[in-house]
């Protein structure tokens, strides 16, 4: 039965390299919020720490893990597995803290579609262009062509899922982003649909 006292679950979903991730560590810094930390398969990239930006483990140690139906949501990303634990996640709501996930668009359907009794807000965030996005890939030390393009590749499709979403915002000034999620999360501000389908038109 939900609780007042229950924390809330936010969602924020990107095509990769549209700024989620920093998106999450500023909320979770500057409102309190708990990060949900994934298992992921994939090899971490130079500045990730194991147990703070994600749970390294083998594809062995994580299909034991979906066999043990530990897993409130897992997804396979390019090529790589990634899933939030049930007991991390339902631990942290009990407290009364409010958990932030980092997944995409196959992870989110799954939580959408459990039965929970905890309240679920879930956010779309945009690149402003194509150029920015492929900046920013590149930016955060992904070096390798053929992913680059596999991830661009990628992008047409994640962007179709944005009505899904309770919420569209453009991740153009990272401030202005930040304020648009916490004032939908805290006052339930509503945003212009017809703006965000213009804009993914230009996307595409």
């Amino acid at each position: 039965m939900l609780s007042s006292k229950d924390g809330k679950m936010i969602i924020l979903s990107s095509p990769s390299g549209a700024g989620k991730t920093t998106l999450v560590k500023k909320i979770s810094k500057e409102k309190n919020y708990k990060i949900s930390i994934s298992h992921t398969t994939r090899e971490p990239r130079a500045n990730e720490i194991d147990g703070k930006d994600y749970f390294f483990v083998s594809k062995n140690k994580f299909e034991e893990l979906i066999r043990e139906n530990a897993f409130l949501e897992y997804a396979n990303v390019f090529k790589n597995l990634y899933g939030s634990t049930k007991k991390q996640v339902f631990a942290e709501l009990k407290k009364g803290n409010n958990v932030l996930f980092d997944i995409d668009w196959q992870g989110t359907n799954q939580i959408k579609n459990q039965t929970l009794n905890y309240d679920l807000l879930t956010f779309f965030i945009l690149p402003p262009s194509r150029k920015v996005l492929h900046d920013r890939l590149i930016s955060r030390g992904e070096k390798n062509k053929e992913v680059i393009e596999m991830r661009m590749q990628q992008f047409e499709k994640d962007i179709q899922q944005w009505k899904e979403y309770d919420f569209v915002v453009v991740n153009e000034d990272l401030e202005k982003c930040f304020n648009e999620i916490i004032g939908y999360i805290e006052n339930k501000i509503n945003y212009n649909k017809d703006i965000i389908e213009d804009h993914i038109k230009m996307l595409i």
